[in-house]
């Protein structure tokens, strides 16, 4: 007998260790997975800081993780507004096409239910029979029937951002304390990605609001001229660009028109645009000379008083003469203006560009002149209008010029045109935009 029960206690040690090795080798390949997971998560993460990668491929991917990790056959994150009143955002996975087919036309979830008692009780919550559940709400018709749920909080510096659940295990048990660690961390990593989205959403429409504040209102008045402009920022979070511009009745009658960019992207480019655009005011109003006299005196000042970077820059006049007008322009390596005429030809005023402004004071500056009739449009714009990293700049000047022409400006009002030209533009939108447009009086 006694044998035997050393024998029976042998065997039910081995079993245990067994049973214990098994669990134990579970749990590292639970470790190694989300060791994997953590790395793909990573790299994703970092794509979505550079704006590489929209939120909802990380949440997605942050989902299929889950499940993978605790062998779920469904789920599903939930991103509540920015009040935290209702899902903004619903990312579901492991659905078949039939069950998507047959939960088209469904709105979003709405909060409610054991979705809802995760927000308002911010805790992990195991579920072995969601119909059981004092807070269960149902489904809606066509969802898939689910039993098990296991459910975290999306909480970031203690706001609810959402919640992360998945359902039933593949293997038919109910959802431990392993699967619950796993989903809670992946949680955490959902909190920060839409964290840092909303972060940088917010950075951005700072940005321009600065942006904005900092370019001038344009006259009411500018009789007997027309003039209009528009501006867009970059689609990079806290880019301050350099774009400026700006447009002036002179008192020698003349209209003068005024674009430029400085180099960087930043607020020292912000500030120095706001220093060279007062400068330049007050140089037009003064001083009753040539584009190239006053972009002379105004690089001799940037130099003696400033640290101001490299700005590129086109200045013109309008000039009234006894039968029609004359544009006289001078530019400071910048982009060429673009003449649409009545009859909508479009060609652009090439003329060789002079060094920008902050590179060498003492080079001279030309001037140009171009007759213009009445009713027609001078369109000037920063670069970021039409630079493509795919394309050369000159497809981006012809794509330009074409849309001046198919927008049909004789028949839009000039805001509603270059509004129309900033919202067709051929770039890449990775710098900011600016474009500005001088019509000649109409007889």
């Amino acid at each position: 007998m006694t044998g035997k029960a050393e024998e029976s206690q042998q065997l039910d040690t081995q079993g245990t260790r067994l049973r214990l090795g098994a669990e134990l080798e579970q749990i590292a390949e639970q470790l190694r997975s989300l060791a994997r997971a953590q790395d793909q998560l990573h790299d994703l993460y970092e794509a979505v800081l550079s704006r590489d990668v929209e939120l909802s491929v990380v949440l997605g991917l942050i989902v299929s993780t889950a499940m993978n990790l605790v062998g779920a056959r469904y789920g599903a994150l939930g991103v509540l507004d920015e009040k935290g009143d209702s899902l903004t955002l619903f990312v579901p996975m492991g659905l078949s096409e039939r069950e998507r087919a047959d939960l088209a036309g469904t709105e979003l979830p709405h909060g409610h239910g054991l979705l809802g008692h995760l927000i308002s009780h911010p805790e992990p919550l195991r579920v072995d029979d969601i119909s059981a559940h004092p807070d269960s709400a149902g489904f809606p018709s066509g969802h898939p029937p689910m039993r098990t749920l296991l459910g975290a909080p999306v909480i970031v510096r203690g706001k609810i951002f959402g919640d992360l659940y998945v359902s039933e295990r593949l293997d038919g048990r109910s959802f431990d304390a392993h699967d619950e660690a796993l989903i809670v961390a992946l949680a955490g990593a959902a909190g920060l990605a839409i964290d840092d989205a909303r972060l940088y959403e917010e950075t951005r429409r700072d940005a321009e609001r600065f942006q904005r504040l900092l370019l001038p209102r344009l006259p009411e008045h500018m009789e007997p001229f027309d003039a209009a402009a528009a501006y867009r920022p970059a689609a990079i979070p806290g880019h301050v660009g350099g774009d400026w511009y700006d447009v002036m009745l002179v008192p020698d009658r003349a209209c003068a028109a005024i674009i430029g960019d400085v180099v960087g992207h930043d607020l020292q480019a912000a500030a120095a645009m706001t220093q060279t655009r007062n400068m330049l005011r007050a140089l037009l109003y003064d001083q009753r000379t040539s584009p190239s006299a006053v972009l002379t005196q105004l690089d001799r000042m940037l130099h003696a008083i400033t640290d101001n970077p490299v700005t590129t820059a086109c200045l013109a006049r309008v000039e009234p003469e006894a039968h029609g007008w004359t544009l006289r322009w001078s530019s400071a390596g910048h982009p060429p203006p673009l003449l649409l005429t009545p009859d909508e030809e479009a060609r652009y005023l090439h003329a060789d560009p002079d060094l920008p402004l902050g590179v060498d004071s003492a080079q001279p500056r030309h001037d140009h002149t171009q007759p213009l009739p009445s009713g027609a449009t001078v369109i000037f714009f920063t670069d970021g209008l039409i630079e493509h990293h795919e394309r050369p700049i000159e497809a981006g000047m012809e794509h330009l010029a074409a849309i001046a022409i198919a927008t049909a400006h004789a028949a839009l009002p000039l805001c509603d045109f270059v509004q129309a030209l900033i919202d067709q533009h051929p770039s890449d939108g990775q710098d900011d935009m600016a474009i500005l447009a001088v019509r000649t009086p109409r007889i």
